[in-house]
Protein backbone atom coordinates (compact mmCIF):
# COMPACT_ATOMS: atom_id res chain seq x y z
CA UNK A 1 0.00 0.00 0.00
CA UNK A 2 1.26 3.44 -0.88
CA UNK A 3 0.84 6.37 1.47
CA UNK A 4 0.86 9.80 -0.11
CA UNK A 5 1.11 13.09 1.73
CA UNK A 6 0.29 16.52 0.40
CA UNK A 7 0.59 17.78 -2.23
CA UNK A 8 -1.36 14.79 -3.55
CA UNK A 9 0.02 12.78 -6.42
CA UNK A 10 -2.06 13.19 -9.54
CA UNK A 11 -3.07 9.93 -11.18
CA UNK A 12 -0.34 9.03 -13.66
CA UNK A 13 -1.34 8.69 -17.32
CA UNK A 14 0.67 5.47 -17.32
CA UNK A 15 -1.81 3.61 -15.10
CA UNK A 16 -3.17 0.47 -16.77
CA UNK A 17 -6.74 1.75 -17.20
CA UNK A 18 -5.39 4.54 -19.38
CA UNK A 19 -4.56 1.81 -21.91
CA UNK A 20 -7.95 0.07 -21.94
CA UNK A 21 -8.67 -1.10 -25.48
CA UNK A 22 -5.07 -0.45 -26.56
CA UNK A 23 -3.39 -3.42 -24.92
CA UNK A 24 -1.35 -4.16 -28.03
CA UNK A 25 0.33 -0.76 -27.59
CA UNK A 26 0.49 -0.86 -23.83
CA UNK A 27 3.98 -0.03 -22.50
CA UNK A 28 5.99 -2.35 -20.29
CA UNK A 29 4.59 -0.91 -17.10
CA UNK A 30 0.97 -1.63 -18.03
CA UNK A 31 1.13 -5.19 -19.29
CA UNK A 32 -0.59 -8.00 -17.39
CA UNK A 33 2.61 -10.06 -17.46
CA UNK A 34 4.60 -7.25 -15.85
CA UNK A 35 4.51 -8.79 -12.38
CA UNK A 36 6.18 -11.99 -13.61
CA UNK A 37 8.72 -9.99 -15.59
CA UNK A 38 9.58 -7.87 -12.55
CA UNK A 39 10.01 -10.89 -10.34
CA UNK A 40 12.28 -12.47 -12.95
CA UNK A 41 14.26 -9.23 -13.07
CA UNK A 42 14.64 -9.31 -9.31
CA UNK A 43 15.80 -12.92 -9.33
CA UNK A 44 18.28 -12.11 -12.07
CA UNK A 45 19.45 -9.19 -9.97
CA UNK A 46 20.11 -11.53 -7.08
CA UNK A 47 22.60 -13.34 -9.30
CA UNK A 48 24.03 -10.50 -11.32
CA UNK A 49 23.73 -6.78 -10.66
CA UNK A 50 25.97 -4.54 -12.70
CA UNK A 51 28.30 -7.47 -13.32
CA UNK A 52 28.69 -8.22 -9.62
CA UNK A 53 27.30 -10.91 -7.34
CA UNK A 54 24.40 -9.12 -5.71
CA UNK A 55 23.08 -8.74 -2.17
CA UNK A 56 24.88 -11.55 -0.32
CA UNK A 57 25.10 -9.44 2.83
CA UNK A 58 21.55 -8.16 2.64
CA UNK A 59 19.75 -11.49 2.31
CA UNK A 60 18.65 -13.37 5.40
CA UNK A 61 16.81 -16.54 6.36
CA UNK A 62 13.61 -14.47 6.33
CA UNK A 63 13.95 -13.90 2.59
CA UNK A 64 14.36 -10.67 0.66
CA UNK A 65 14.53 -7.33 2.42
CA UNK A 66 11.18 -5.55 2.21
CA UNK A 67 10.94 -3.19 -0.75
CA UNK A 68 9.99 0.06 0.95
CA UNK A 69 10.85 3.67 0.11
CA UNK A 70 9.98 7.16 1.36
CA UNK A 71 10.70 9.83 -1.26
CA UNK A 72 10.38 13.57 -1.79
CA UNK A 73 10.49 15.08 -5.27
CA UNK A 74 12.26 18.38 -4.59
CA UNK A 75 10.89 19.97 -7.78
CA UNK A 76 7.18 19.24 -7.30
CA UNK A 77 7.08 18.90 -3.52
CA UNK A 78 5.33 15.52 -3.85
CA UNK A 79 5.97 12.91 -1.19
CA UNK A 80 5.46 9.18 -1.49
CA UNK A 81 5.84 6.49 1.17
CA UNK A 82 5.37 3.14 -0.48
CA UNK A 83 5.94 -0.60 -0.13
CA UNK A 84 6.51 -1.72 -3.71
CA UNK A 85 7.59 -5.34 -3.07
CA UNK A 86 7.04 -7.94 -0.37
CA UNK A 87 9.66 -10.32 1.01
CA UNK A 88 8.61 -13.10 -1.36
CA UNK A 89 9.54 -10.96 -4.38
CA UNK A 90 6.00 -10.00 -5.41
CA UNK A 91 5.72 -6.43 -6.70
CA UNK A 92 2.79 -4.08 -6.13
CA UNK A 93 2.13 -2.77 -9.63
CA UNK A 94 0.18 0.28 -8.49
CA UNK A 95 3.03 1.20 -6.16
CA UNK A 96 5.50 0.91 -9.03
CA UNK A 97 3.33 3.17 -11.18
CA UNK A 98 3.25 5.73 -8.37
CA UNK A 99 7.04 5.54 -8.14
CA UNK A 100 7.32 6.00 -11.91
CA UNK A 101 5.12 9.08 -11.62
CA UNK A 102 7.06 10.63 -8.75
CA UNK A 103 10.35 9.93 -10.54
CA UNK A 104 9.21 11.39 -13.89
CA UNK A 105 11.23 13.96 -15.83
CA UNK A 106 10.67 17.14 -13.85
CA UNK A 107 11.27 19.31 -16.93
CA UNK A 108 8.85 17.75 -19.43
CA UNK A 109 6.62 15.71 -17.15
CA UNK A 110 7.28 12.57 -19.19
CA UNK A 111 6.86 9.30 -17.31
CA UNK A 112 9.09 6.29 -17.90
CA UNK A 113 9.38 2.95 -16.08
CA UNK A 114 12.15 3.06 -13.49
CA UNK A 115 14.40 0.00 -13.55
CA UNK A 116 13.50 -2.18 -10.57
CA UNK A 117 17.21 -2.84 -10.01
CA UNK A 118 17.70 0.88 -9.46
CA UNK A 119 14.82 0.93 -6.98
CA UNK A 120 16.28 -2.07 -5.16
CA UNK A 121 19.68 -0.39 -5.04
CA UNK A 122 18.07 2.72 -3.57
CA UNK A 123 16.23 0.59 -1.03
CA UNK A 124 19.45 -1.09 0.09
CA UNK A 125 21.26 2.24 0.38
CA UNK A 126 18.43 3.41 2.65
CA UNK A 127 18.78 0.28 4.78
CA UNK A 128 22.52 0.83 5.05
CA UNK A 129 21.70 4.23 6.50
CA UNK A 130 19.33 2.78 9.10
CA UNK A 131 16.14 2.61 7.02
CA UNK A 132 12.99 4.75 6.89
CA UNK A 133 14.88 7.81 5.65
CA UNK A 134 13.06 10.33 3.50
CA UNK A 135 15.17 10.38 0.35
CA UNK A 136 15.19 13.62 -1.62
CA UNK A 137 15.09 13.10 -5.38
CA UNK A 138 17.07 15.62 -7.41
CA UNK A 139 16.73 13.78 -10.71
CA UNK A 140 15.53 10.36 -11.85
CA UNK A 141 14.14 9.76 -15.33
CA UNK A 142 15.38 12.39 -17.76
CA UNK A 143 13.66 12.84 -21.11
CA UNK A 144 15.80 13.06 -24.28
CA UNK A 145 14.68 16.66 -24.78
CA UNK A 146 15.75 17.65 -21.27
CA UNK A 147 19.03 15.77 -21.54
CA UNK A 148 19.83 17.61 -24.76
CA UNK A 149 18.89 20.94 -23.18
CA UNK A 150 21.32 20.30 -20.35
CA UNK A 151 24.05 19.46 -22.85
CA UNK A 152 23.39 22.68 -24.75
CA UNK A 153 23.73 24.61 -21.50
CA UNK A 154 27.14 23.07 -20.95
CA UNK A 155 26.13 20.79 -18.11
CA UNK A 156 28.27 17.73 -17.72
CA UNK A 157 25.68 15.13 -18.67
CA UNK A 158 26.36 12.08 -20.82
CA UNK A 159 24.76 11.86 -24.24
CA UNK A 160 23.65 8.31 -23.41
CA UNK A 161 22.99 8.89 -19.71
CA UNK A 162 21.36 6.05 -17.81
CA UNK A 163 18.83 8.65 -16.65
CA UNK A 164 17.36 8.34 -20.16
CA UNK A 165 16.62 4.67 -19.50
CA UNK A 166 15.17 5.15 -16.03
CA UNK A 167 18.24 3.46 -14.56
CA UNK A 168 19.74 6.33 -12.58
CA UNK A 169 18.69 8.49 -9.64
CA UNK A 170 20.37 11.52 -8.06
CA UNK A 171 19.67 11.79 -4.34
CA UNK A 172 20.43 13.37 -0.99
CA UNK A 173 19.23 12.38 2.47
CA UNK A 174 18.61 15.13 5.04
CA UNK A 175 20.61 14.55 8.20
CA UNK A 176 23.08 12.24 6.45
CA UNK A 177 26.46 13.57 5.38
CA UNK A 178 26.92 13.32 1.64
CA UNK A 179 30.19 11.42 2.12
CA UNK A 180 28.36 8.84 4.25
CA UNK A 181 25.65 8.48 1.61
CA UNK A 182 28.34 7.89 -1.02
CA UNK A 183 30.07 5.34 1.18
CA UNK A 184 26.82 3.43 1.76
CA UNK A 185 26.27 3.18 -1.99
CA UNK A 186 29.88 2.21 -2.70
CA UNK A 187 29.96 -0.48 -0.03
CA UNK A 188 27.13 -2.32 -1.78
CA UNK A 189 29.07 -2.47 -5.07
CA UNK A 190 25.85 -2.81 -7.04
CA UNK A 191 26.18 -0.13 -9.70
CA UNK A 192 27.53 3.28 -10.59
CA UNK A 193 28.12 5.87 -7.87
CA UNK A 194 28.81 9.51 -8.63
CA UNK A 195 29.76 12.06 -5.97
CA UNK A 196 28.79 15.71 -6.45
CA UNK A 197 29.60 17.64 -3.26
CA UNK A 198 29.37 21.07 -4.92
CA UNK A 199 25.74 20.48 -5.88
CA UNK A 200 25.03 18.27 -2.86
CA UNK A 201 23.90 14.96 -4.32
CA UNK A 202 24.98 11.39 -4.99
CA UNK A 203 24.19 9.60 -8.23
CA UNK A 204 23.41 5.88 -8.22
CA UNK A 205 22.53 3.66 -11.18
CA UNK A 206 22.06 0.03 -12.14
CA UNK A 207 24.95 -0.05 -14.59
CA UNK A 208 28.29 -1.71 -13.97
CA UNK A 209 30.01 -0.96 -10.67
CA UNK A 210 32.17 2.13 -11.06
CA UNK A 211 32.75 5.40 -9.25
CA UNK A 212 33.54 9.01 -10.01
Amino acid sequence: MAKVSTPLLKKPPCFPDAWHGREDKMPFHGQWCRRSFLKASLLAGLTLFGGQTAWPRELSDEGLPLGKLSLLNIHSGERLAVTYRDRSGEYDLQALDELNWLLRCHHTGEVHPIDVRTLEYLNLVDQRLGGSNEIHIISAYRSPAYNELLRQKGRQVARNSLHLQGRAIDIRVPGVKLANLRRAALDLELGGVGYYPRTDFVHIDSGAFRMW
